[in-house]
């Protein structure tokens, strides 16, 4: 079996970051290390496993947000999403739209701390 352990996400400011992806998403920090040429490696995940993102810090401003050009790069799955959604807004996340009932679930577009699209989602129940 092969599996994506992480994924590089770009930031600006690794504990800004930290802040948008554990205080507001509620992901837990896998690693935060710095060696000793002053290099940090951050990696977060959601609790329970799954693909960490690498957080790399970058100082091309441009870039950040861009993950996906204007797509959506990753989609959230939670299984109580008027209690994410709640979460979330109290952090001062944007929602760009209302929740809407698809086929494959409850979704709505957030942005992160950049302005890029995520899908929060929840599978159908049963």
């Amino acid at each position: 079996m092969i599996r994506i352990q992480n994924v590089t996400y770009l930031v600006h400011d690794h504990d800004k970051a930290l802040t948008f992806f554990v205080d507001a998403l509620g992901f837990v920090v896998r690693q935060d290390e710095t060696f000793e040429n002053g290099w940090r490696r951050v990696v977060v995940g959601p609790e329970d496993g799954g693909t960490g993102l690498v957080l790399a810090v970058t100082m091309e401003l441009d870039r950040l947000g861009h993950q996906a050009g204007d797509d959506v790069a990753f989609f959230l799955e939670t299984d109580d999403f008027e209690k994410t959604c709640a979460r979330l807004s109290a952090h001062g996340i944007l929602f760009r739209e209302a929740p809407r009932h698809e086929t494959y679930g409850t979704v709505a577009i957030f942005e992160d701390l950049y302005g890029a699209p995520w899908d929060l989602i929840q599978p159908p129940r049963g």
